[in-house]
């Protein structure tokens, strides 16, 4: 498991130096750390949160944009129209809720079909692990920022470490 800290240090190591979003559960220990290092600007929805990454952008920002992956249905709009269209990048960080048919029913259909939507609107994106997390951090970097179009690393429960033990 990839403890909160480290993964924000990734972040910031990257560059990364905006971070908004809506909060979920399984991302909790990242949003305390963001919390804690005052790094955090909240959100009231997940698409007003995208746009307020690409305002970041455009102020000279590094922004991140954390959600769950119901969230990314309720962004969708916002990423094609103004992200993807105009070249304003952002990370998203999208809990896999629903990762292979295990969470609440809500959260079913979208876990299902979460990589397959992300593929149709051209949005790259990886699955974070453990095993991987150095090649993945690799890849947000050099992806952010020679797309410069938003891209995605999914989270499944487990990864990085939460706020309950």
């Amino acid at each position: 498991m990839i403890e909160s800290d480290d993964f924000v240090q990734a972040l910031q190591d990257i560059g990364f130096n905006f971070f908004t979003g809506v909060p979920d559960s399984l991302l909790g220990g990242i949003y305390a750390t963001l919390l804690e290092r005052r790094l955090f600007t909240p959100s009231v929805r997940e698409d007003e949160a995208v746009a307020m990454a690409a305002g970041a952008y455009m102020a000279g920002k590094v922004p991140a944009v954390l959600m769950q992956n119901s969230g990314l249905g309720t962004s969708l709009n916002t990423l094609i129209s103004l992200n993807l269209i105009y070249r304003q990048p952002c990370l998203l960080i999208v809990s896999w809720r629903g990762f292979e048919g295990k969470d609440a029913p809500e959260h079913l259909v979208m876990g299902q079909t979460m990589t397959q939507l992300l593929d149709t609107v051209r949005i790259p994106h990886r699955a974070l692990s453990e095993q991987t997390a150095a090649d993945d951090f690799r890849w947000v970097a050099q992806t952010f920022m020679n797309a410069r179009i938003p891209l995605a690393l999914l989270i499944k429960q487990g990864v990085v470490k939460g706020i309950q033990p």
